[in-house]
């Protein structure tokens, strides 16, 4: 099986793709344009690297964050795409997951408190269990003010994210990557239909009715 990685919930993103028979990332493309990425370029850059064809992709993996809600829209969004032309299987995978993958694959063990921009001063947090063998989830992902997070950081406490030392100068930078989210969608047969990818958001909707116009005649 042949999986095309998208991951955008941060300024970094990055493309990856990966055959499940051999298990090992065949290309990657990573770029900090943020809304500035040019995400086809990106696709058709590791296509080429790996020597795949569009046609020989049969699942898209979509890193479903939370963080930057217009990055992973635009992923849900091409992935939809792909689905109605080619009839790829979807998969959405959770960045923050991948962040704790991300944080065991560069040996940064113990447990970690991933944070994420939530904006309004406040973060999404889950901490995790992290060693060689693997890594658990110990407090699930929540929203937290940013003196709750600080609190964290002043009991020195590990804190790891994309950006995260513009709050917290010694935690340590993590990137959510497109090769990880491959490596765990390679393992999951949780498909899903395109309309059914949703990115992770934890706050309710709120929609405020405007005030009717007062129309004076003339």
């Amino acid at each position: 099986m042949t999986i095309l990685a998208l991951e955008f919930s941060s300024p970094q993103r990055s493309v990856a793709v990966l055959r499940t028979g051999d298990g090992q990332v065949a290309a990657e493309a990573v770029e900090a344009g943020g809304r500035n990425t040019a995400a086809f370029g990106m696709i058709e850059k590791v296509l080429a690297e790996a020597k795949i064809e569009r046609r020989e992709i049969e699942v898209i993996a979509v890193g479903l964050g939370p963080g930057s809600y217009t990055g992973i829209r635009a992923a849900i969004a091409l992935a939809q795409g792909w689905q109605l032309a080619r009839g790829v299987k979807l998969i959405g995978v959770s960045s923050v997951e991948c962040l704790a993958a991300q944080a065991q694959a560069e040996k940064f063990f113990g447990r970690v408190n991933v944070v994420i921009d939530a904006q309004r001063n406040e973060f999404y947090l889950a901490a995790y269990e992290i060693s060689a063998d693997g890594w658990r989830e110990i407090k699930p992902l929540k929203i937290l003010s940013l003196a709750e997070v600080q609190t964290r950081a002043d009991a020195k406490e590990a804190l790891a994210g994309p950006e995260v030392t513009k709050w917290f100068p010694n935690s340590r930078i993590i990137f959510s990557r497109a090769a990880t989210v491959a490596k765990l969608a390679a393992g999951r047969n949780n498909f899903v239909a395109g309309e059914k990818l949703e990115p992770v958001y934890l706050r309710e909707t709120n929609f405020v009715k405007a005030p009717p116009h007062n129309l004076i005649a003339p």
